[in-house]
């Protein structure tokens, strides 16, 4: 007589691919996914887990928000690494020269950086010049910004006094 063990808990809930039907970020996925595999970087298996979230956790980052943090000591001459789309902010003035790889840069953004004498680079050219995230710099939207998009929509009961 063996004992019954309970497997009510064993099902692993994650994202194993992006749900999305975009096939370039799928080959991404599986490009990120193998060098998460093959190198055993940490920065690699982020960025893996990043491409598969859905939108919502993939919120817009500004030019503004890479600007403070490259101005933070030692990273002005790093790489900015964001699974977001990078949008223009029209308050600030000047913008400094960076490299940038984003999944999608807005035409005003690009345009912007270019001026500035930077770059927009894809994630896998990132692959290429980077495979182990070295001399990167990963940044993410604000998790609060995040969550207050959670609070927009309909309460879940329709009156007050009445719970269903």
């Amino acid at each position: 007589m063996g004992i019954d063990i309970n497997h009510k808990h064993d099902r692993k809930v994650r994202r194993t691919a992006p749900k999305s039907e975009d096939p370039y970020l799928r080959i991404l996925a599986k490009l990120y996914t193998f060098l998460a595999r093959r190198t055993g970087e940490k920065f690699n298996h982020i960025i893996m887990k990043r491409l598969f979230m859905s939108r919502r956790f993939r919120a817009p980052l500004s030019i503004a928000r890479i600007n403070r943090m490259l101005k933070k000591k030692g990273n002005a001459d790093k790489i900015v690494v964001t699974c977001a789309t990078v949008t223009d902010d029209a308050r600030l003035y000047e913008v400094p020269k960076f490299t940038l790889a984003a999944l999608k840069v807005t035409e005003s953004a690009r345009a912007r950086i270019l001026k500035a004498g930077g770059e927009v680079i894809t994630f896998d050219q990132l692959a290429l010049r980077a495979p182990k995230g070295e001399n990167t710099l990963l940044i993410q939207c604000e998790h609060i910004l995040v969550r207050l998009i959670s609070f927009e929509n309909k309460t879940s009961w329709r009156f007050a006094g009445l719970v269903f």
